[in-house]
């Protein structure tokens, strides 16, 4: 087998976080398992607390991946909503700013697909190409340890974020979903982890496809909005 080189240092750190976005319309060119093993290296460089490192990624692909998407698709087609949450994706009762900006998203999501709010079925069936990976070859899932606590979760999020803009620089397009843990049961059953691990996050890999609907920068409020400098001469 062909050992890939290593990828040309040609993307800065900035270039990749300014490009990097979710991408949710993939071509079917496979991805070679050596790019993945090597972003998959390089993002065990992530920081944690007391280096616990606690990150658990799957990954599937081929035959695993389409049975997979054929499980929970099944689900989805005869009506069923889910497994009962392990964990709650958005507070109960999500106060401003945070509401306004999370139905923002949606409303400029869908109004770039062509798809009115009036027309919740199509809204339906467009969500649904999220438990086929957007078309994607490759799907990655996080798992992390039950016992973990919130600080944890805050690094499997730095760690995430480490792997989509390593992928950026190897020319891969991502799309993290948390969707995937609504269909947690079907996705354990699959991969099969160790009953101790929960399903965190779901990701989407392939290759971005440019000639279809859905490529789209979500917007994001400016620094003076969520930051605050102190200590700075005026």
């Amino acid at each position: 087998m062909t050992t890939l080189e290593p990828v040309q240092q040609s993307t800065s750190v900035r270039d990749a976080v300014l490009s990097r976005r979710s991408v949710r319309a993939f071509t079917a060119q496979p991805v070679d398992r050596e790019i993945i093993n090597r972003v998959l290296k390089a993002a065990s460089r992530t920081p944690s607390g007391g280096n616990l490192q606690p990150w658990h990624t799957y990954v599937v692909a081929g035959t695993a991946r389409d049975k997979l998407v054929s499980t929970v698709m099944e689900r989805v087609e005869s009506g069923d909503n889910g497994d009962d949450p392990e964990f709650a994706i958005y507070p109960p009762k999500l106060k401003s700013p945070y509401r306004e900006r999370r139905f923002g998203t949606g409303d400029q999501l869908y109004s770039s697909l062509g798809i009115p709010r009036e027309d919740p079925v199509a809204r339906k069936n467009w969500f649904a190409l999220n438990w086929q990976f957007f078309g994607a070859p490759v799907g990655l899932f996080t798992y992390i340890d039950r016992t973990m606590g919130s600080a944890q979760w805050s690094d499997i999020g730095m760690y995430m974020q480490t792997v989509m803009l390593l992928l950026v620089e190897e020319g891969l397009a991502s799309c993290p979903q948390e969707s995937w843990s609504q269909y947690h049961a079907s996705v354990d059953s699959i991969i099969s982890p160790p009953n101790d691990l929960m399903l965190f996050c779901g990701m989407s890999i392939g290759y971005e496809d440019t000639d279809s609907s859905g490529d789209l920068y979500i917007d994001r409020v400016g620094v003076d909005e969520t930051t605050t400098f102190l200590g700075w001469d005026s």
